[in-house]
């Protein structure tokens, strides 16, 4: 059994961006352990992820602000406060901040994450209902 404290000890918020669009910040709550990361990552209004996979899956835990998350060829879900996400092994799905609404979720990601290109406007726009 390992106990972590609330957030990874030592370790900073980082600003993220080459899998991302706008402005995003990952906070580590867990370093990787048995192939398994968990991140709170916040999202400003209109970020996302790029499209991704995951070796086995995600589960995302929405803390506040509100969002969508989208599995490709599908119209994207929103996201609030509360909602727990299920992304099985392989699905490509983005998520991210709605337009008016800044994101918080905890990420829990299992195996590695395969990223690939990036969710642009149009098909950002495309997918909210």
């Amino acid at each position: 059994m390992k106990i972590f404290p609330g957030r990874q000890s030592g370790a900073a918020s980082e600003l993220k961006s080459a899998t991302f669009t706008g402005q995003v910040i990952v906070d580590p709550v867990m370093p990787t352990t048995d192939g398994v990361t968990i991140n709170n990552v916040f999202f400003s209004p209109g970020a996302r992820t790029y499209w991704h996979t995951h070796e086995v899956g995600q589960v995302l835990t929405v803390i506040a602000g509100q969002g969508w998350v989208c599995v490709d060829g599908e119209t994207a879900q929103p996201l609030r406060p509360g909602d727990t996400v299920w992304i099985p092994q392989g699905e490509r799905h983005w998520h991210g901040a709605a337009a008016g609404s800044y994101l918080l979720h905890t990420a829990i990601s299992i195996g590695k994450t395969e990223w690939q290109e990036e969710v642009d406007n149009a098909d950002y726009q495309a997918a909210q209902p």
